[in-house]
């Protein structure tokens, strides 16, 4: 998969992207990942990216003519004849020039309010994408217009970020973890909260027993089937003590015999 990034805050992804399963991934040649520097598709010597709001107002708007020509450049859509960008930018470029503007369109995600609320469906749709793009807002938001060019808006909940970066870094790594071959087991992602509507079971590992606390004796029986039917009603006590609501839209399978 080819995960692309536009944010004037590139840098913010090299401890994220270079450490843990994201590394992995892109060492094992299954992620292909590229964090793009929105400044460089900039025209003035400081690089601006965001304005004054019309109307007034506190804070700053990210302009959208710089996030139209990166899109287009990013993606190989930049328009041809009149109207195309005809500039070239004050400042030498610093980041990385396009990489795939000739591969498979990407599906283009900004991260705001407004958006589809991310959860463990939404992961599973996008991880059968082939190339994905965030643009990555900041500051007070992003002019309007730029989200013409969005496929998805996503949104991480009810509550507000400082930047897209974040937000982008949680969506990211909740895809590529879908994906085959990046966990070590072939089934890791299949058996997590909310891979089938429920929370997860209680997990152990040695020791056996720790300060008077010990693991359910069923866990260390080697009983396949009696350690699954226990981890199917731990799901489902656990999903009615913490997340009850999950349990309305949860396919129930009853283990019992």
């Amino acid at each position: 998969m080819i995960i692309e990034t536009l944010s004037t805050f590139p840098a913010m992804y090299d401890s994220v992207m270079g450490a843990s399963i994201m590394r992995r991934a892109q060492d094992k040649g299954i992620l292909d990942f590229t964090a793009y520097d929105l400044r460089d598709w900039t025209y003035d010597r400081h690089r601006t990216t965001d304005d004054d709001p019309y109307g007034g107002g506190a804070g700053l708007v990210m302009k959208c003519e710089p996030i139209y020509e990166a899109v287009e450049a990013i993606t190989g859509t930049a328009p041809a004849g009149e109207g195309a960008p005809s500039r070239t930018p004050a400042c030498p470029t610093t980041g990385p020039a396009p990489r795939h503007a000739h591969g498979p369109r990407p599906c283009v995600i900004f991260l705001a309010p407004q958006g589809r609320p991310l959860d463990d469906a939404l992961a599973c749709e996008l991880a059968a994408e082939e190339r994905l793009l965030f643009v990555c807002g900041h500051y007070e938001g992003i002019d309007e217009r730029a989200y013409a060019l969005a496929d998805r808006v996503i949104s991480l909940g009810d509550y507000v970020l400082t930047s897209g970066e974040l937000a982008s870094m949680v969506v990211i790594d909740a895809v590529v973890r879908k994906l085959p071959g990046v966990l070590g087991a072939p089934d890791g992602a299949s058996d997590e909260s909310f891979a089938d509507g429920l929370l997860e079971y209680p997990q152990y590992t040695r020791p056996a027993s720790f300060r008077g606390q010990d693991v359910p004796a069923v866990l260390l029986s080697g009983d396949h089937g009696a350690v699954a039917r226990w981890r199917r009603q731990e799901s489902l006590a656990r999903t009615a003590a913490w997340r009850p609501d999950l349990l309305d839209g949860a396919a129930l399978v009853d283990l019992r015999s």
